[in-house]
């Protein structure tokens, strides 16, 4: 006679990265996370059976037009790239509270305003609560169906008798599997559950759109491996007291990962900002000390940003060094190039470095508009309203060309501006070519930088 079967042993799953060990450890030895390993019980149950796998000459293969499936909202359509690809996984994370549900309604709704029946599945709200949110957005569309469901089985048969034209799930923490025995949210959940959502998508040709939460460092919450398995990963930004919110492409491939779409918080919920130059410049103070304006490009966008600085002197035994929107990395080299080259004294100094509106500037143009902000605050001297800069400054205090440059000039002379500050490589580029209205100043150096302005 046969010994009775055990039960499988239990595996300890890493919450950060996925990590598993047979023994429980107070440090992952992956990613290095304390006290993030949690006990899953491995599934018993059987699988279904495997269908054969088949390949086809890359020549032949993919041959069917790809129609994207547009949403008609343009700051949506912009970051995805034209449109939600037929069988793409997307995910979108955020902030509690930043949008994310109000903005996946309004996109239901402008699809269901098309004819085409979609399907919204939500683990968190109940059916009033989405029912008063339609409400306040004015949505009364008969095609946008409801579901309270949390178990994915459950959700792919709905999807398969409904037949959709997208399903949308709110969110995939709170989605389990009948099949893993731990709780819903653990790692082992969120990755079956997402293969069972991406099964569904690429098998049935569905666009599902899932919502992620995040954690208090900012990143979608789960096994990162979640971000690996979906075709396009969008971050909802944007602080809750401002009226401004921004959606970043992180991943996408069906896309470019530079885009970025611009949505303003209403009473009738998120509008798209067809012009936000004007938008993040309207409220810019005039011959202010510390101010100047940069224009940026994300993606295939030329946006006008005001870049803002505070130099004071400081009272503490150590200066402080703050960027908002910015990288703070960036600042402190800029404050060393600065006291190096021209001599200023900024080591006993308060730095706090703003980009207003709410808006996140990665690029290496922004250095110019820094150190312009930085000298004007620290002589209390203000830079003509009318002016732009913009340039990469190199640690011997170079000024080096970046990309775009015509698109940029174009934004600048459109919205007024009168005078660029640019390197100087940058404009022998541009020598012969149309500058609008715009007088171009180039530079080699920071030293000249500061020499033309103060």
């Amino acid at each position: 006679m046969q010994p009775p079967k055990k039960d499988a042993a239990p595996l300890f799953v890493c919450g950060q990265c996925g990590f598993a060990s047979r023994k429980w450890l107070g440090r992952c030895p992956d990613c290095g996370a304390w006290d993030s390993l949690t006990e899953q019980r491995r599934s018993t149950a059987a699988r279904p059976g495997r269908t054969p796998a088949t390949a086809q000459p890359l020549a032949t293969a993919g041959e069917e037009e790809c129609l994207r499936l547009v949403t008609g909202i343009a700051e949506m359509d912009r970051v995805l790239g034209g449109g939600i690809v037929p069988g793409s996984l997307v995910l979108i994370g955020g902030d509690p509270g930043i949008g994310k549900s109000t903005l996946i309604l309004q996109l239901l709704a402008s699809l269901a305003a098309k004819g085409l029946q979609v399907l919204y599945v939500t683990g968190e709200e109940s059916m009033r609560q989405i029912r008063m949110r339609a409400n306040r957005l004015s949505i009364k569309d008969e095609a946008i169906f409801l579901s309270t469901e949390n178990c994915v089985e459950a959700m792919i048969d709905l999807a398969a008798t409904m037949r959709p034209a997208l399903l949308a799930v709110d969110s995939i923490q709170t989605v389990y599997s009948e099949e893993v025995g731990s709780a819903p949210g653990s790692v082992t959940q969120v990755r079956e559950a997402t293969a069972r959502l991406l099964a569904l998508a690429k098998s049935s040709h569905l666009p599902v759109l899932l919502v992620g939460h995040v954690t208090k460092d900012g990143a979608i919450a789960g096994p990162r491996v979640l971000e690996h398995m979906v075709d396009t990963v969008l971050y909802f930004e944007g602080d809750r007291g401002q009226v401004f919110r921004i959606l970043r492409t992180v991943k996408n491939r069906f896309g470019s990962t530079n885009e970025i779409g611009v949505f303003e918080m209403q009473e009738s919920g998120l509008a798209g900002v067809d012009n936000p130059s004007a938008l993040f410049l309207a409220e810019r103070p005039v011959n202010v000390p510390g101010s100047v304006v940069l224009p940026s490009v994300e993606g295939t966008r030329p946006i006008l940003v005001e870049v803002q600085a505070l130099v004071s002197r400081s009272s503490l035994g150590t200066a402080r060094r703050t960027a908002i929107g910015a990288d703070p990395q960036r600042l402190a080299l800029l404050t060393a190039v600065l006291e190096k080259k021209l001599g200023v004294t900024l080591f006993d100094h308060d730095i706090f470095l703003n980009v207003a509106g709410g808006i996140r500037i990665i690029e290496p143009a922004l250095d110019l508009g820094v150190v312009a902000a930085l000298l004007s605050s620290f002589f209390e001297k203000p830079i003509d309203p009318a002016t732009v800069v913009c340039g990469e400054v190199g640690l011997a205090g170079e000024v080096r060309a970046v990309g775009q440059m015509e698109m940029r000039l174009r934004e600048a002379g459109r919205l007024g501006f009168t005078t660029f500050f640019m390197p100087e490589s940058s404009a022998r580029q541009l020598r012969g070519k149309k500058k609008e209205v715009l007088r171009l100043v180039p530079v080699r150096t920071v030293a000249e930088l500061a020499e033309h302005l103060f």
